[in-house]
């Protein structure tokens, strides 16, 4: 894909960071990719997924059982209608913006990287302990 073969109303950039990004969106549309699903999660904003393989379907379905976006749409079933019917429900759906929001302050409030590092010295601990 090439700038010049977009549209003017299509910018296109090579990467940006999802932590930045999607927090300042009224919505995210995305494969639902676990890297992907969390900072959508996190961002606080709905997530629109439509996943194509692997555990893209599980978390699809996950946003969709958390009500913190609308039910996934298969990549093969992707049409125009179907993605502004979820585009719509997830800018305009208040509770879902609100399960959103909720969900993402919890998520925010996380502090993953000590969690998993109290339960490897944990594990660590007890093996020390059974030798």
């Amino acid at each position: 894909m090439h700038a010049e073969d977009l549209p003017n109303t299509v910018f296109m950039v090579d990467s940006v960071p999802h932590a930045w990004l999607f927090p300042r969106m009224a919505a995210v549309a995305h494969h639902g990719g676990a890297g992907t699903t969390a900072p959508g999660l996190a961002s606080g904003v709905p997530s629109i997924v439509v996943p194509f393989h692997g555990d893209q379907p599980f978390w699809g379905q996950r946003v969709a059982e958390l009500g913190a976006g609308p039910e996934p749409i298969p990549r093969r079933k992707l049409t125009v209608d179907r993605l502004a019917r979820a585009i719509d429900a997830a800018v305009t759906d208040t509770a879902m913006r609100q399960r959103a929001a909720g969900l993402g302050a919890r998520i925010r409030t996380e502090d993953g990287v000590a969690c998993a590092v109290s339960l490897i010295r944990g594990i660590a601990e007890h093996d020390r302990r059974r030798l």
